[in-house]
C-alpha cells in the first residue's frame, strides 16, 4: 500500500498540483505539432531532391543547370546527414536566426531540413525500385521525361515507400525531444520544469518515457496497418 501512495502522490506532484498537466498538454500540442510538419516539409525537400538526384543520373547529356542543382543537392544531403541535429538546432536559433524569438517555427524548420536529406535518400530508393520498363513506356507514348517522373514513376515510388514515411515521422517524434534546449515547452521540457519544482527525478522521468512509448507504439500500429492495406491492395 505504501508503494500506491507514494505513486499517487508522485502523480499528484507532477500532473495536478499548480495545474501542471496543462503543461504537458502544451508540451504534447507543440512536440506533435512540429513532428507532424516537419515531416511534411521533409517529404517535401525530399522529393525535390531525390527526383533532382534521379533525373542527373538518368539523363544522358544533363545540361549545366542540372548539375549544379545535383551538385548542390548532394552537398545538401552530406552536410546534413553528417551532422548531428542537435548541432543543426543551435546553429539554427543561435547563428542563422539569432533575431528570432520563433522557437517553435525555427525547430519545425531544423527538423524539416534534417528530415528531407534522410527522406530524399528513401524515395530516391522509391524511384529505382519502379521497374525501368514504366520509365520506357512513359517517353514511347511521347511524354517528357519530368512529366514521366511526376504522373508514372513517382505516384509508384511513393505507395512504396509510404511505410517508410511513417517510420520517418515516429523518428522525428522522439528526435523532438532536443527541442527544449531552445526553450519550447515539450514533452521533456515539461518533465525538468517539474522536476526542478518538486525535486522527484524519477516518476516525471519515467512518466514522460511512458508517454513516448504510447505515441510510438500508436504510430507504429497505425503503420503496419498502413502496410498491410498496401500489401493487399498489391495483391489484388
Amino acid at each position: 500500500m505504501d508503494f500506491f501512495d507514494t505513486v499517487k502522490k508522485s502523480f499528484i506532484k507532477t500532473f495536478i498540483a499548480e495545474d501542471r498537466y496543462k503543461m504537458l498538454l502544451e508540451g504534447l500540442g507543440n512536440t506533435l505539432k512540429v513532428a507532424l510538419f516537419a515531416t511534411l516539409m521533409g517529404v517535401v525537400i525530399g522529393m525535390i531532391v531525390a527526383v533532382i538526384k534521379v533525373s542527373c543520373k538518368q539523363s544522358t547529356r544533363p545540361n549545366i543547370i542540372l548539375k549544379f542543382l545535383n551538385a548542390v543537392c548532394e552537398l545538401y544531403t552530406t552536410v546534413i546527414r553528417g551532422t548531428p541535429v542537435v548541432v543543426q538546432l543551435l546553429i539554427f536559433y543561435n547563428v542563422i536566426f539569432v533575431s528570432s524569438d520563433a522557437a517553435v517555427l525555427i525547430g519545425t524548420l531544423t527538423f524539416g531540413i534534417n528530415s528531407g536529406a534522410y527522406v530524399a535518400e528513401i524515395i530516391r530508393a522509391g524511384i529505382l525500385a519502379v521497374d525501368v520498363g514504366q520509365t520506357e513506356a512513359g517517353r514511347s507514348l511521347g511524354l517528357s521525361q519530368s512529366t514521366t517522373m511526376m504522373t508514372i514513376i513517382m505516384p509508384q515510388a511513393l505507395k512504396n515507400i509510404l511505410p517508410a514515411i511513417g517510420n520517418e515521422f515516429i523518428s522525428i517524434l522522439k528526435e523532438t525531444s532536443v527541442i527544449g534546449f531552445l526553450g519550447v515547452m515539450d514533452i521533456t521540457r515539461f518533465a525538468e520544469k517539474v522536476i526542478t519544482r518538486t525535486a522527484d527525478v524519477y516518476f516525471p522521468y519515467l512518466s514522460i518515457a511512458l508517454v513516448y512509448l504510447v505515441m510510438v507504439m500508436a504510430l507504429n500500429y497505425l503503420v503496419k496497418k498502413l502496410e498491410k492495406r498496401l500489401a493487399k491492395s498489391d495483391r489484388s
